[in-house]
């Protein structure tokens, strides 16, 4: 699957430290290979969040994309 961001997400994957943007590369990475991670479907919204320590990737699929549509710290990423 390709990952793909919208440009609020991009907006805060720029802003995020270089080694916390590899740790969630990563995880993405394999998520989007394997279909593998720490993922739950959002209560009250369409989407899911993947979990990377006190990180989240708030994302939905769409065919054979994957959109991010917010990252940042699990304090903030929610509101």
């Amino acid at each position: 699957m390709e990952i793909a961001f919208t440009p609020a997400a991009t907006r805060q994957w720029l802003k995020l430290s270089p080694q916390i943007r590899a740790r969630i590369k990563a995880k993405l990475d394999v998520f989007a290979a394997t279909g593998n991670g720490d993922i739950k479907k959002m209560k009250g919204q369409t989407g899911a969040r993947l979990r990377v320590g006190d990180w989240r990737v708030i994302f939905y699929e769409e065919a054979d994309t994957i959109i991010v549509a917010a990252v940042g710290h699990r304090r903030e990423v929610y509101d």
